[in-house]
């Protein structure tokens, strides 16, 4: 069995009756001005449509406001929590810190370490933040030589 050259494909054959043809009554307005009055109709549905668009962003942006206001405070709370405990635990490290530490340096001593182990860390935290501060200073000072 051999194909013909076209390889058995049917050519489509475009058939114009099956599309109507437009009258010449639809292409003209039925009224010198009905054109106009459409274009202002067109202009102010666009107007409206905006205001709409406008009224519905506004009432999105504050109901997102007032969720991230709600969400804020319910972090605040929650973070101030956070950090009430860990200064209850930390006086309670302390004070058994100091406690166990008694039997084998006396209570003065026992309170002379702690507290002095206390100091030495927070002087090694107030360097380290003194540190921050001059990088952070530094970055800053090297911006502003650059952008003149």
């Amino acid at each position: 069995m051999t194909l013909s050259p076209d390889g058995g494909i049917a050519l489509r054959v475009r058939d114009d009756a099956d599309i109507p043809e437009p009258s010449d009554d639809s292409l003209l307005p039925a009224e010198p001005g009905d054109d106009a009055r459409s274009l202002l109709e067109d202009v102010e549905a666009l107007i409206d449509d905006g205001k709409t668009y406008l009224e519905a962003e506004l009432a999105f942006q504050k109901t997102r406001a007032a969720f991230v206001g709600d969400r804020t405070k319910s972090a605040i709370a929650f973070g101030a929590a956070a950090l009430l405990f860990v200064s209850l635990a930390l006086v309670g490290l302390t004070v058994g810190a100091i406690i166990a530490l008694t039997p084998v340096l006396t209570a003065w001593g026992a309170t002379a370490a702690v507290v002095g182990a206390l100091l030495v860390a927070t002087v090694l935290a107030a360097l380290a933040a003194q540190r921050s501060v001059k990088s952070l200073m530094g970055a800053f000072a090297s911006d502003e030589g650059n952008a003149s």
